[in-house]
């Protein structure tokens, strides 16, 4: 499976790696975790999305690398103050003009600007002049879930309906590429107790997230709601009490039918769906931690 896609080109001097590495911080890239060998050293910018393109006719931008922004006008603004503040020695009055191009529209519906913070390096900058296309790339968890390890907290009580959003718990996770060994099950013997177990998981801190699974069916007095309403709170506590990613796969139907269509039969697998939701979050968790924004 393809990863990323890194773009490498020598500085060609010390001076100048600082230089560009200067300039794309102060734009507000995120760096990355870069390297530092012997007789040799790199600085990594990273973007939230990138793409390889082939072009057959017109060529959009002057510049090798174009670089999609959601505000343009703030980008050229950073770009010329740089500029302005880290002039050459050798360089005439007019040479920031010359380094940084106007904004202007192109061809394919869009604003862009060139800039050349070290000679022989050019840069586009560039955003869609359409303001949907223009919308900020979220930051989101991926599905990948190798190397993660989960609790899966089960009530046996409905065994007819827990026992299938099991199967599709553990379907999600093993076809998203977790271990079997990564997931440990454990079985409690009705909803009521899945919030005390699932404290337990979270808090031992061998696991990256918990899954709840159980099922509960109104009848016909309130002990239903009574039930419902204290897992609910519980595993919720339990959620922001120790920080571990929580998904909620607890049915609450009115009847064993509608149970079981939540189940697998007709409205999609509840089980799969947490599990999923519990692959996401932990992904999310691991990148808001590593500097993503808040």
């Amino acid at each position: 499976m393809i990863k990323g896609i890194s773009f490498l080109q020598p500085a060609g001097s010390t001076e100048a790696y600082d230089r560009l590495a200067g300039f794309f911080a102060a734009l507000g890239f995120e760096l990355g975790k870069g390297w530092q060998q012997e007789g040799s050293r790199g600085a990594s910018f990273l973007a939230p999305l990138g793409n390889l393109e082939f072009v057959d006719g017109k060529f959009p931008s002057t510049a090798d690398i174009l670089v999609e922004v959601t505000s343009l006008d703030s980008i050229h603004q950073a770009a010329e103050a740089w500029l302005r503040a880290h002039a050459l020695p050798d360089q005439s009055d007019d040479a920031e003009g010359a380094q940084l191009s106007s904004i202007a529209e192109t061809h394919w519906r869009s604003r862009l600007f060139t800039v050349e913070p070290e000679p022989g390096f050019r840069f586009g900058f560039w955003a869609w002049i359409d303001p949907v296309k223009s919308k900020p790339v979220a930051l989101e968890g991926d599905l990948l879930a190798e190397g993660m390890k989960f609790a899966v907290v089960v009530a046996r009580w409905n065994a007819v309906i827990t026992d299938r959003l099991l199967d599709g718990a553990l379907d999600g996770l093993l076809r998203s590429g977790a271990n079997r060994s990564d997931i440990q099950i454990v079985r409690v013997p009705g909803a009521w107790e899945i919030a005390a177990a699932a404290r337990i998981c979270a808090a031992s801190g061998r696991v990256d997230a918990v899954i709840t699974l159980g099922c509960l069916l109104r009848g016909e007095t309130a002990h239903y709601e009574a039930i419902y309403n204290e897992v609910a709170r519980g595993i919720g506590q339990s959620l922001q009490e120790t920080g571990i990613p929580h998904t909620f796969g607890v049915l609450t139907c009115e009847t064993l039918e509608q149970a079981l269509d939540r189940a697998g039969v007709k409205g999609g697998n509840k089980g799969f769906e947490a599990a999923v939701a519990a692959i996401e979050m932990v992904s999310l968790r691991r990148k808001l931690a590593q500097g993503g924004p808040a």
